[in-house]
């Protein structure tokens, strides 16, 4: 009897990939889920998957998804992190970094009044909380200013300035000219500080006071300056800064002599 050896099968080398969220059954893949039971039912992951579209060669848009908000802690991080901290990350490339922050975004904005004539702004807090939400996570300092009418209706609000620390002057004749522009009575200014310090500096001071001066003469209030660092914030109006430094450039230039 001859032996005839058992010919087995052998294997193509690689081990075949999964093919992904398509390949899952149709009650577990998270748009169809999304579209059967609402976004409630979504997990953070499963949500920026769907935005995502596509996972990376050995793991599913799901897995990216859950990988991004362990990276960050939290969809809220993911909001405030800067452009800078989602380059460089494996599976992103431009197109899904343009995606996410355009979601990210209009979170964001969804989170703003909706009309400017119904926003008043009559305390720090208010104040704080309006810019906390424009200013939170930017990696550079933002000058921004408020101007409001005499029942502290929001009329306008307006970059002024951008850039580092040391660069970051605003010109305060801009202030002046969108003021007169808008018929403001009152004016908050607004900066943030990325460093998370939200104690204002001696140009921060200096800058307040040459606010308060400019703005006198044409009848506009000062009636604060607030300094956003994360979730704090510095008032110069609640310290009683904002008081002395009025009393300091508005008080009369002693007579020559006297």
């Amino acid at each position: 009897m001859v032996n005839v050896p058992l010919r087995i099968p052998m294997s193509s080398g690689t081990k075949k990939e999964s093919k992904g969220i398509r390949c899952w059954p149709e009650d577990e893949r998270p748009r169809e889920r999304l579209l059967a039971r609402g976004p409630q039912d979504l997990t953070d992951g499963e949500l920026i998957a769907i935005l995502l579209r596509v996972g990376v060669r050995g793991k599913s848009a799901v897995e990216l998804g859950h990988d991004l908000v362990k990276r960050f802690g939290s969809v809220q991080a993911m909001m405030n992190a800067p452009l800078a901290a989602w380059q460089g990350i494996k599976g992103l490339g431009i197109a899904k970094i343009a995606q996410l922050q355009a979601a990210l975004e209009l979170g964001r904005r969804a989170a703003l009044p909706q009309k400017r004539e119904e926003t008043f702004i009559k305390t720090t807090q208010q104040a704080a909380d309006y810019f906390k939400i424009r200013l939170r996570g930017l990696a550079e300092e933002h000058f921004r200013v408020a101007f409001l009418n005499r029942k502290g209706r929001l009329l306008d609000e307006s970059p002024i300035a951008e850039g580092t620390v040391d660069t970051v002057r605003p010109h305060i004749r801009t202030v002046v000219a969108h003021a007169l522009r808008t018929n403001a009575s009152a004016l908050i200014a607004v900066h943030n500080h990325p460093s998370g310090a939200a104690e204002p500096s001696e140009s921060d001071k200096l800058l307040t006071r040459d606010l308060i001066a400019a703005c006198h003469p044409i009848g506009v209030k000062v009636l604060d300056h607030v300094i956003i660092a994360g979730d704090e914030h510095y008032s110069f109006a609640d310290t009683g800064l904002l008081d002395e430094l009025g009393l300091e450039t508005l008080a009369p230039t002693p007579a020559k002599g006297s």
